[in-house]
């Protein structure tokens, strides 16, 4: 497989040790920790196998992967194993995208409260879609969603927000019957984001009312409870951004969208154009701008394009992806089977014990002749250099 001609690797390998250098102190352990899977993916450090054909004995080396979930080389296998597993969970209804967004001046603290903020995102999003639709005066069911958190805007500046996809419907509320949307209508987009603005705004001040969320900077006067509600009132006036598309075209379409969406990073290395002595140039796309406009390029010095990126990076153990309603991971496969019956449709296939083995494709194919190739050699990684441990007394 040909190599892209630029990788956020290859920038983080020739400005990464400077930046960390002048950085230190700034820096998390998770995102050292990020800088350093980026830089080794796929490099001798990490380990591989020599590969050889079994047709022609063509030999290649196959390094690993770091398997980082910020890693722009390691998420298509990911989302290709994620995507195979969610598709007996699709229903031959409408599905819908809803994106929910969090204003400019709660992103901002939102950096320095991450799991709190991100958390909180999600929940109420989650809250929202189910609230509403549960409303007999908009549909009146138990609806299920997947949301999927994104922390970025196209220029890699800090832009928090979750997708939400949606089924068209939902169980009714005593579970005996399914209850469609109106063809090409979810819900009001206007009531959602009104629910969606008070809940986010009294957890939030829960939140801050326990002790959970912290400030710097400029913010730091924000710890004090009553600058911190004179901060959230014009919050409480503002619009809030819930946006909701046309439902795709077919589950087909719906899986199409989750493989671009679900494991994606903040910037693809197919984005990036040059590393040169003006800086790192990428495409990006400005969505105020209207038409072929709206793609542009943007040339960032590296030490800005490494902060911005890892302004991404999220908390360790964190889940960027989360299931709700009747997609809860408890109970999704009893919701599945229910829905499909009141559908009418043939329940989700489920393989006998004895079934013959699937044939598989090669996991590794020759680039000469396509045939299937093998390991012949495991290249051990290399032994990381650590710090001797610490003795008692030692000063």
């Amino acid at each position: 497989m040909a190599r892209l001609a630029l990788e956020v690797a290859d920038i983080f390998r020739a400005h990464g040790p400077a930046w960390r250098d002048a950085q230190y102190d700034h820096l998390s352990l998770g995102q050292l920790k990020v800088m350093s899977a980026i830089e080794q993916c796929r490099t001798a450090t990490l380990g591989g196998h020599v590969l050889q054909c079994t047709a022609c004995e063509h030999q290649d080396i196959a390094y690993n992967s770091c398997r980082n979930r910020h890693c722009p080389k390691c998420q298509a296998s990911a989302a290709k194993r994620w995507l195979e597993a969610r598709q007996a969970d699709l229903l031959p209804v409408e599905y819908y995208h809803v994106v929910f967004t969090l204003p400019a001046p709660i992103s901002a603290i939102a950096y320095y409260n991450k799991t709190v903020i991100y958390g909180l995102l999600f929940e109420i999003a989650a809250e929202t879609l189910r609230t509403i639709a549960a409303d007999p005066k908009h549909l009146g069911a138990q609806i299920g969603a997947t949301l999927v958190l994104h922390t970025w805007g196209s220029a890699l500046t800090h832009h928090p927000h979750v997708h939400g996809i949606v089924p068209g419907g939902g169980l009714s509320l005593d579970g005996e019957r399914w209850i469609n949307c109106k063809r090409g209508f979810f819900l009001s987009v206007r009531v959602l984001s009104r629910l969606f603005r008070r809940r986010f705004l009294e957890a939030l001040s829960l939140a801050h009312t326990n002790g959970r969320l912290q400030f710097f900077g400029d913010y730091a006067s924000l710890s004090d409870a009553t600058a911190f509600a004179d901060w959230l009132a014009p919050l409480r006036k503002c619009e809030w951004v819930v946006y909701a598309k046309r439902p795709f075209a077919g589950p087909e379409a719906v899986l199409a969208y989750l493989s671009r969406y679900t494991h994606r990073v903040a910037i693809a290395n197919s984005r990036l154009l040059a590393m040169d002595e003006r800086g790192v140039t990428f495409r990006w796309k400005d969505y105020r701008a209207q038409g072929r406009t709206r793609h542009k390029t943007m040339t960032l010095s590296p030490d800005e394009f490494i902060r911005r990126f890892l302004l991404h990076v999220l908390p360790s153990g964190f889940h960027r992806i989360r299931h709700y309603g009747l997609l809860a991971n408890g109970r999704r496969r009893d919701h599945l089977a229910q829905a499909r019956e009141l559908l009418h449709v043939a329940p989700a296939p489920v393989e006998p014990k004895d079934a013959p083995e699937k044939v598989t494709q090669p996991t590794f194919v020759c680039p000469d002749c396509g045939a299937a190739m093998i390991i012949v050699e495991i290249l051990v990684r290399k032994p990381l250099i650590r710090a001797p441990p610490s003795q008692a007394g030692a000063p």
